[in-house]
């Protein structure tokens, strides 16, 4: 994939650095697609950052100040994203596509500022997005955030059958044994889980699925449609919004919206805000992440980032009370996530 680089457009502007090429070195001379390189783990530390303020914001809302509108908060998050995206477009710091001189020459004068080809090729990534942030969203509400993260730690299975069955990748023995850690942690940590709702579980699973086939087609189709990460997430909003909200009018969120008591509190604000600038912030590197790195890549982070989802969801929401299987399934499941980052470091 392509990295931006100011070398090779016609304009003086300084464009944000997007992707990487495809089997270009990196600064040890080491290839993209053999082990991960230096931009590759920035990509995943500053994923992992955001992933875990995005979810304490959003168990805030949610939890806290009890906001019963899950899909209204993802519809002003696809706002929030889609405008700064357009602006940061308008203003020529960004480019959508591969080639920065083209972007800005051939698409500065479409009201969708990509072509309508290239719309269409990603409408089924865009679907699978709206699938998963939906569903990921209603899985925090009814669960507590340690065991949210335990039960979420086996979408690397769901993610490694997806990139099978989408893209024909498979891994190492090495890369196996580590998702195997990672999926026995799971289940002896959720072993004794005394909070136990089917619905709640059966939401997380679902979350799991959508998240694997989402991660799956950002490799396939980022590789295909001749967009940058910028580009693919300007799709994504420009083919979700409408849909979203066309069904929270629906469902009738929005009259549930206006009369929630506190709206205009700026405490619930300010939560607002920041959920919406994490998302943002998380969509941005969730598709860098995955086109520099891949898919099992972008799941495991998640599994790494764990550690301090679980310590800070413990201490401002309350978690599952001390239990020593627990202690023991969360510190192998941390273990199997940073053998794998060891094996990705040195292509294993």
């Amino acid at each position: 994939m392509a990295s931006e680089r100011n070398e090779t457009t016609t304009t003086t502007t300084t464009l944000l650095p997007v992707l990487h090429k495809e089997g270009e070195d990196d600064d040890h001379g080491r290839k993209a697609g053999s082990a991960m390189t230096r931009r590759g783990a920035y990509a995943a530390v500053s994923y992992m950052a955001s992933a875990v303020l995005l979810l304490m914001f959003n168990k805030a809302a949610l939890s806290s100040y009890k906001f019963p509108c899950a899909n209204v908060i993802t519809l002003f998050q696809i706002i929030c994203s889609s405008t700064l995206l357009y602006a940061l477009r308008h203003w020529k710091i960004i480019s959508f596509t591969m080639g920065e001189s083209q972007s800005i020459s051939s698409s500065g004068k479409s009201i969708i500022l990509v072509p309508y080809k290239t719309l269409v090729q990603t409408l089924p990534l865009a679907i699978s997005y709206l699938l998963y942030m939906l569903v990921t969203m209603e899985s925090v509400r009814g669960i507590n955030v340690p065991m949210y993260t335990t039960l979420r730690r086996t979408t690397v299975v769901f993610t490694m059958i997806a990139e099978y069955l989408l893209t024909g990748q498979t891994h190492s023995l090495f890369v196996v044994g580590s998702v195997g850690m990672i999926i026995l942690g799971a289940v002896v940590a959720g072993a004794r889980d005394l909070s136990f709702d089917t619905y709640s579980y059966s939401v997380v699973f679902i979350a799991n699925i959508c998240t694997a086939i989402y991660l799956a087609s950002i490799a396939r189709i980022g590789k295909s449609s001749g967009l940058n990460t910028f580009g693919l997430m300007w799709c994504n909003g420009l083919i979700c919004g409408p849909l979203l909200l066309f069904w929270i009018i629906l469902r009738g969120d929005v009259e549930t919206t206006l009369n929630f008591r506190y709206l205009f509190s700026f405490g619930f604000q300010c939560v607002m805000l920041l959920s919406c600038i994490m998302a943002f912030l998380i969509n941005y590197f969730v598709f860098l992440n995955t086109t520099l790195n891949s898919a099992l890549t972008q799941t495991v982070c998640g599994n790494l980032k764990d550690v301090f989802s679980i310590a800070i969801g413990w201490f401002l929401f309350g978690g599952l009370p001390y239990d020593f299987l627990n202690v023991v399934g969360q510190s192998i499941g941390f273990l199997g996530s940073c053998f794998y980052a060891y094996c990705k470091l040195h292509g294993k």
